[in-house]
């Protein structure tokens, strides 16, 4: 029976970019569920769309009845579970969305893996994996002297997204230690690198200042951030997956503190060098602070070490290394940014999927 893993939320930003990492490495097949809501965009994966062991199939991990019969049919070795509400933003003004995914959908996904694990012969119950992607929201906020937070670290969550996430790991962390599902957790710091939807802060900047548009900066800008480049947090999660124990959680960080005003003025400074007849050069001109967003938590750090410990990661992207990457694919999928921030994507998705 060839070998597959079921991911969620693989057309998003992290998931989409695990899946191509993913094919690239391994020759496990891959079947990637996802409801395809805003953030999601199969274009991320149309390099792999034809190949034979990637499959999608759009679902929702609220539906259990669809989750059961993937379960059935595809007989997944492992969960690799991404599907998530993740803006804080968007949990701010509509919070009824992000309960339901990341809790309620969770807990579906929970326990249609239980069952199914349930059912299977001894030697692949051992093999079985459930591993839950998280975030280092869900420990709070860091004082400027606290120590980075580590895998003990008393959760905290100040908005309904982290708070969201929080119980969503609680989850997890029961159902090992309840019923014996095989699961892993990780907590990673805030991703960039390509692929990401431009409403987080490192894309939308990238794209503004290429605009001539404002640069927006919350508050005084001095809000701590620990930054990981996509591909390093990728590397992480299939070395967790393979080599993880049971039960255990990771934290996973870039090393990489920066306040967001750096990261503002960085994105400034490559543009400039590498963008010099956009509209508005030098870039930084357009920077431009807006009130702050409620209950915005200051810093976030992540101590990494026992991953590296335990499993030998560590992230090959300095910041720097990262951020010039990064802006290089913006720069050269101009047809991908027109698109997600035109809405012919969605367009396109209410047609194919009517």
């Amino acid at each position: 029976m060839e070998t597959t893993i079921l991911v969620t939320g693989g057309a998003g930003f992290i998931g989409s970019n695990f899946i191509l990492h993913w094919m690239a490495q391994e020759k496990t097949g891959v079947v990637n569920l996802d409801k395809l809501t805003y953030a999601g965009n199969l274009h991320n994966l149309q390099s792999i769309s034809a190949e034979q062991p990637y499959q999608f199939v759009r679902g929702d991990i609220c539906d259990r009845d669809a989750v059961r019969e993937l379960f059935a049919r595809c007989r997944p070795q492992a969960v690799v579970h991404f599907a998530a509400e993740s803006h804080v933003d968007r949990s701010i003004h509509g919070p009824d969305d992000f309960v339901r995914t990341n809790v309620n959908g969770t807990f579906a996904l929970l326990e249609e893996a239980r069952a199914y694990w349930a059912g299977l012969s001894a030697s692949e119950q051992e093999r079985f994996r459930f591993l839950h992607i998280s975030t280092d929201e869900v420990f709070g906020s860091l004082g400027a002297d606290d120590p980075p937070f580590c895998e003990i670290t008393q959760y905290s969550p100040n908005s309904p997204y982290s708070a969201s996430k929080a119980g969503a790991d609680h989850l997890v962390r029961a159902y090992h230690h309840t019923y014996g599902l095989p699961t892993l957790t990780t907590n990673c710091s805030n991703n960039y690198g390509p692929f990401q939807f431009p409403e987080k802060l490192i894309p939308l900047v990238i794209l503004n200042a290429r605009n001539g548009k404002p640069l927006p900066v919350y508050g005084d800008g001095q809000n701590v951030r620990d930054w990981l480049f996509v591909e390093d947090h990728c590397r992480a999660i299939r070395t967790v997956l393979s080599r993880g124990k049971n039960g255990e959680t990771y934290n996973i960080g870039g090393w990489s503190e920066k306040r967001n005003i750096e990261i503002v003025e960085t994105i400034c400074s490559l543009l400039d060098e590498m963008c010099p007849n956009d509209p508005v050069v030098p870039h930084r001109q357009l920077i431009t602070f807006v009130k702050d967003r409620p209950g915005h938590d200051r810093r976030y750090a992540m101590d990494a070490r026992k991953i590296e410990r335990e499993l030998g990661w560590k992230p090959q992207e300095t910041f720097e290394s990262g951020i010039r990457k990064t802006i290089q694919w913006y720069l050269q999928n101009d047809p991908w940014v027109k698109e997600v921030t035109a809405g012919s994507y969605r367009q396109w998705i209410a047609t194919q999927y009517s």
